[in-house]
């Protein structure tokens, strides 16, 4: 997620004297415009924060630890991650992979800005770090790229001649921020990501004009720091643009889906008390944004009269790490913990994406079943040349009872529903060619909520 310049937002409330407001101003509430359809916004009170938790508390204790069946084992990985060799990050790599434990994560594939500074690849983190894997990459030319050698020599290369260097030595590349490039169709792609997290804060407008009013901001920090998971997964959606172009490029060719974390750990406001009476404001990287009277934040935020220059006042982080790689996951079916496992389940497409959290997805797990031998997520299939045809199933299993959905794209028909209910256990026989995905959803709120999706599996006609 990109740093929000604060500065001037600030500067102008502060300077047009808006501190003056009293708190009750807040009377028009941000949540009661717009939309009724609940947003980010509406469900950051602490009501319906509470209610996520308790509802996040009731799955964990309703879910079943299940064996997966299949060849391979399911890691656990995050995409589109920075750190300090980004200009936009300050993330040490061992408070980064010590995020990633607590979250479950067992693989961080790396996509530091390029600079002239570092080679993202020479200098990138990789190896085996405390258990976590680590794989060095950056975000360029609108695509997360993964080489298996320095790109410095390759610097003008467009978007498509990077992809085939890349891709011709082994390496992987995803079309990243699809919101920005729904049109591109870049040759030999590995894949796309289908779930962006800042694509996904960008669609959240009140949200972030409500970032610009300080008194909104003082008001939920307390919030965030109470429910810090649930308030940053508030911003989720259902990636329906992403997913119905990912559909339109899988049926030119396979496209693993990936979600992409986007963690910079770069989002937020730190107030600390400055000399000679002065408050200062920098952002979540340091910069300072602005310098306050004392007077002028007093009515707003309270200082002890024990303050001394240098303590904080407030400070207010809306993308920890931790939160940040928790909220979603790219998980692999790999034969082991290693970096050549994990470019074989990319390359196969054995994966899938779970916002877990919500609830741990571990036990999740969907094939193709057909005459005793099993296919998984991924995998090709000739129609013509099957026999027994209504032998060929679809058959899941999941740790909750959840809604499961499955969507078909053939070359005569977009994308569509073509079954949902209700399982924990899954079957269902497949009518004929298509590209065949699988969405899980759980209810949070009293609505539902996206919580698994699968890549494709390929039926050729």
């Amino acid at each position: 997620m990109q740093s929000l310049s604060l500065k001037v937002v600030w500067l102008t409330v502060f300077s047009l004297g808006l501190l003056a407001i009293p708190p009750n101003s807040l009377a028009q509430d941000l949540s009661t415009k717009g939309s009724p359809t609940k947003d980010a916004v509406d469900r950051l009170t602490r009501k319906n924060l509470q209610a996520i938790r308790d509802a996040i508390e009731k799955y964990s204790l309703h879910r079943e630890n299940l064996t997966t069946r299949g060849p391979f084992r399911t890691v656990r990985a995050n995409l589109h991650v920075h750190s300090e060799l980004s200009h936009d990050s300050r993330g040490k790599i061992e408070d980064i992979v010590a995020a990633a434990k607590r979250a479950g994560t067992e693989v961080l594939l790396f996509t530091e800005h390029p600079s002239k500074e570092k080679d993202f690849f020479e200098d990138g983190h990789r190896g085996l770090r405390d258990g976590v894997l680590l794989i060095p990459g950056a975000e360029m030319k609108g695509m997360l790229v993964y080489p298996t050698m320095s790109l410095r020599p390759f610097e003008n290369a467009d978007s498509q001649q990077t992809t085939q260097i890349v891709r011709n030595r082994g390496g992987h590349v995803f079309l990243s921020h699809l919101e920005e490039r729904m049109d591109w169709q870049i040759q030999g792609l590995t894949g796309v990501e289908i779930y962006n997290t800042h694509a996904d804060f960008k669609k959240q407008k009140r949200m972030i004009d409500s970032m610009k009013n300080p008194l909104w901001l003082i008001k939920t920090a307390e919030l965030i720091d109470r429910y810090p998971q649930e308030a940053f997964s508030a911003l989720q959606t259902y990636p329906d643009d992403y997913l119905a172009r990912w559909d339109q490029l899988c049926l030119i060719a396979p496209h693993t889906g990936v979600a992409a974390n986007d963690a910079h750990q770069n989002v937020g406001v730190r107030i600390l008390l400055g000399e000679d009476g002065k408050v200062l404001v920098t952002d979540a990287l340091g910069e300072e944004l602005l310098k306050l009277e004392r007077l002028l934040v007093a009515p707003l935020l309270k200082i002890p009269d024990t303050a001394k220059p240098g303590d904080m006042l407030l400070k207010l982080q809306l993308d920890p790490y931790q939160y940040s790689l928790r909220h979603a996951g790219t998980h692999l079916l790999v034969s082991d913990l290693t970096q050549e496992a994990v470019w074989n389940a990319l390359d196969e497409g054995r994966t899938f994406v779970a916002f877990d959290w919500i609830a741990d997805s571990k036990g999740f797990e969907v094939a193709i079943e057909h005459q005793q031998n099993r296919h998984e997520i991924g995998s090709h299939l000739d129609w013509e040349f099957l026999k027994n045809k209504e032998d060929l199933k679809l058959v899941g299993q999941a740790p909750l009872n959840a809604t499961w959905k499955v969507y078909r794209t053939s070359p005569e028909s977009p994308s569509e529903l073509v079954y949902q209910g209700e399982h924990q256990k899954f079957t269902w026989q497949i009518p004929g060619p298509g590209n065949y995905r699988v969405e899980l959803w759980l209810e949070l709120l009293d609505q539902p909520h996206c919580w698994i999706l699968t890549s494709p599996f390929y039926i050729a006609p």
